[in-house]
């Protein structure tokens, strides 16, 4: 190095000499060879990580929180001490403080519950339909999260993470696995128009991952998709010459701006829509399913009808090859805050009987043994209720949630984990709702910590640093 030339000089000169050219061809060779253009489809099917039994899942996003007390975990202490005083002083809410705002009374659950099938597992009167299925269920009663603010805990739920800006678990499927039918799109999200999630396309969005593993949304009533059908003044040779024309402009932009993932995913979704014009409405036509079959999704009853629908659409995807579906009720459906009764039989009344359907309608036509099916909410709910409220609650409570796994992979009639004499918190086989995903992805044939994207300069996954496979649970 000549003595009068600074290091950095130096430095800067060799990057932008022989040196950096050979550092840039290195570069543009890696980039090529990971772009997602024509010769490389970021969706074509692909193995996992190891053998597994499920090639799908629909996922049941409870929004709310559902009552682990009056659901699936009985807590007879709480009839026992209906009324009386909760102390929480001894309990860490640093995540809920609004327990410490007033007193506070325990609240009995106003459900009964019984054992049903041969494995006992306890269900409330709160969820009949889901009574002949007990034996195919693995129940889950010590799942914990990490915050007790609904958008938050949506948020953790469908993406592992409290804050915005990451890949929905439907998302992470994808990009591992691909699809089996490229004529519909991987991931559907099926939400209830009524009220969507907080945040909205976020909870099923692809975070920092391509665009092209977001879910697609498909309504219930009217058309699944709008504006797919192109309009009857159009001639069909027309839009094809269009279509053909539009697809070479993009792809000679694409070959001088590989690094572009967005307009990738813009190729993508203008490919998939069209073939989504002839696909999708024969699967989702429901012009081939009988009356029996609608009557017992309760499709003739107008407060199941919307649930029950997206549960038979969810069943006719998968049959169809799609990987990942996600249903939601309406944001903070099962909220019970005021009168659990009203709150959680209105639930009931929607969901019950769609999802007891969903189950039967599976295993009838040989789909549970490839399909997992997932019910949770966001958390539980706390033991008590503000003592001066007239109607009887219940509040936010992340110390402890039921949810269940039922269909590929599932030891089924199992129960896993407990919690205290109130329900209030897990103290034995406790879960997070890392361990959760884990599971999931472990029954997709995805191990959580080779399913890395990297981001932000390093490597980023569902699960962050890793999650616990819930192995009580599998067969």
């Amino acid at each position: 190095m000549h003595p009068d030339l600074p290091r950095r000089d130096f430095l800067y000169r060799s990057l932008t000499g022989v040196g950096g050219l050979a550092l840039m061809d290195l570069l543009v060779r890696d980039l090529s060879a990971a772009r997602t253009d024509g010769g490389s489809d970021p969706l074509a099917s692909r193995p996992g990580h190891h053998e597994a039994p499920a090639k799908s899942c629909i996922f049941l996003s409870m929004l709310g929180g559902p009552s682990q007390m009056d659901t699936f975990d009985p807590k007879p202490a709480l009839t026992r001490f209906d009324g009386t005083p909760m102390d929480w002083s001894g309990e860490d809410l640093t995540d809920q403080p609004s327990l410490f705002a007033a007193a506070r009374k325990i609240v009995g659950s106003p459900f009964e519950f019984r054992r049903h099938g041969e494995s006992g597992i306890w269900i409330s009167d709160l969820l009949p339909d889901l009574w002949p299925h007990a034996d195919e269920l693995a129940v889950v009663r010590s799942v914990q999260a990490d915050n007790g603010n609904h958008p938050a805990a949506v948020f953790q739920m469908n993406t592992g993470f409290t804050l915005p800006g990451n890949p929905s678990v439907g998302s992470w499927v994808t990009f591992g696995l691909g699809t089996e039918n490229r004529n519909l799109p991987a991931f559907c999200a099926l939400p209830d128009f009524r009220s969507l999630p907080f945040s909205g396309s976020q909870q099923w969005g692809s975070g920092f991952l391509p665009a092209t593993f977001q879910g697609t949304v498909l309504r219930w009533n009217g058309e699944a998709v709008r504006d797919l059908k192109a309009p009857d003044a159009v001639d069909p040779g027309m839009a094809a010459a269009s279509r053909d024309l539009l697809r070479s402009y993009n792809r000679a932009f694409l070959d001088r701006h590989f690094t572009n993932p967005d307009l990738q995913a813009r190729i993508d979704a203008y490919e998939l829509a069209f073939r989504m014009q002839a696909e999708v409405p024969g699967v989702l036509s429901m012009d081939g399913e009988s009356e029996a079959t609608r009557r017992m999704y309760g499709l003739d009853d107008a407060r199941a009808r919307s649930f029950g629908t997206r549960c038979l659409i969810a069943r006719k995807l998968v049959e169809h090859g799609v990987r990942f579906v996600q249903l939601y009720t309406p944001s903070q459906s099962w909220d019970g805050h005021v009168d659990i009764v009203w709150n959680h039989g209105k639930n009931s009344a929607e969901t019950s009987r769609p999802v007891g359907a969903l189950l039967a309608d599976l295993k009838r036509r040989g789909l549970l043994e490839s399909t997992l099916v997932v019910w949770m909410g966001e958390f539980g709910r706390t033991p008590d209720t503000v003592a001066d409220r007239k109607t009887k609650g219940r509040d936010h409570n992340i110390g402890a949630m039921s949810m269940w796994f039922a269909g590929a992979g599932i030891k089924a009639g199992t129960v896993v984990g407990e919690t205290n004499d109130l329900g209030y918190k897990a103290v034995q086989d406790v879960y997070h709702v890392r361990d959760v995903h884990a599971t999931i992805l472990h029954l997709m044939g995805l191990n959580d910590m080779r399913l890395t994207y990297r981001h932000a300069g390093r490597n980023r996954r569902l699960t962050d640093t890793g999650g616990r496979v819930i192995r009580e649970i599998l067969a």
